[in-house]
């Protein structure tokens, strides 16, 4: 939907409070940790924009709850894998010994869209260090579930993901598909392979390339296991502003794909994460 037709569709400007009432009657909940993924465009006309629809969140939460989004930053991978815009050989070397070290405070989001590039630098948020996969949550149980994020299996029991997994959080998709949690069941379920990753950290303060395993995520084989989960009736479906909405718990999602990809392992596949390398 155009931003025009989205015009056209709704009787009056979405708002702040519109925003957070479409929530509520979705079921969002005052004190739950809620994992978010959004899409700007697709709620239609704010006035105020992604502010707007970070504070209606934080509203409907309230600071008892915790509100968390994903900030990646896959242009930190190694030149050397990147496939959408490859860089010359001779670059490699320079891009390593140049690229500046992840920093959650400096280090810009990419390809995640206007809401996620906000929260990293909204007040009171804290967010995780990881210079591929790393998480922004503001609220209650901000500090713990962007604490202590390994390097090695991302988005695995060493994340976010799994913190949030930890407090039967739930997830929230806005106008979107993307679902990160189906990482964490691929993780649990051991049925891709390991590859090695690569980027910028911080070591004693001193900025560092290096190389740890990472799992070989593969979203493309997570449209069946989510028509499966929608049609256990898991997911409830509404409208938040002019967005298609769906609400889901994060645990029995998780749980779900973990026995699907047991019973239905994943067949061969190009690695998403190198796909979206340099993106």
């Amino acid at each position: 939907m155009t931003e025009a037709d989205a015009i056209a569709l709704a009787d009056a400007p979405r708002t702040r409070a519109s925003l957070a009432a479409d929530l509520r009657a979705l079921g969002v909940q005052a004190g739950e940790v809620l994992l978010v993924h959004s899409s700007l465009s697709s709620l239609g006309w704010v006035a105020g924009g992604p502010v707007a629809v970070l504070q209606a969140l934080q509203d409907a939460l309230t600071p008892a709850g915790t509100l968390v989004m994903p900030t990646f930053t896959l242009n930190l991978t190694d030149p050397a894998g990147w496939r959408r815009f490859p860089v010359p050989q001779h670059w490699w070397a320079t891009i390593r010994a140049e690229t500046p070290a992840f920093d959650p405070a400096l280090t810009l989001t990419r390809g995640m869209g206007r809401m996620a590039e906000l929260f990293r630098t909204w007040p009171d948020v804290r967010r995780s260090h990881h210079p591929h996969s790393s998480f922004a949550a503001w609220g209650r149980h901000a500090e713990f579930i962007t604490a202590n994020h390994e390097l090695r299996f991302s988005l695995g029991e060493g994340s976010p993901l799994a913190r949030v997994y930890d407090l039967n959080g739930r997830v929230l998709l806005l106008g979107t598909e993307n679902n990160t949690s189906l990482h964490l069941a691929e993780v649990r379920a051991g049925k891709q392979a390991t590859v090695q990753f690569s980027g910028p950290v911080l070591v004693d303060g001193q900025p560092q390339w290096v190389t740890f395993d990472e799992c070989d995520y593969a979203e493309e084989t997570f449209p069946p296991v989510k028509a499966a989960f929608a049609a256990s009736g898991a997911v409830t479906v509404g409208k938040v502003g002019s967005a298609s909405a769906k609400l889901m718990s994060q645990r029995s999602l998780v749980d779900f794909a973990v026995q699907w990809w047991k019973t239905n392992p994943p067949v061969g596949h190009n690695s998403a994460l190198a796909a979206q390398e340099n993106a």
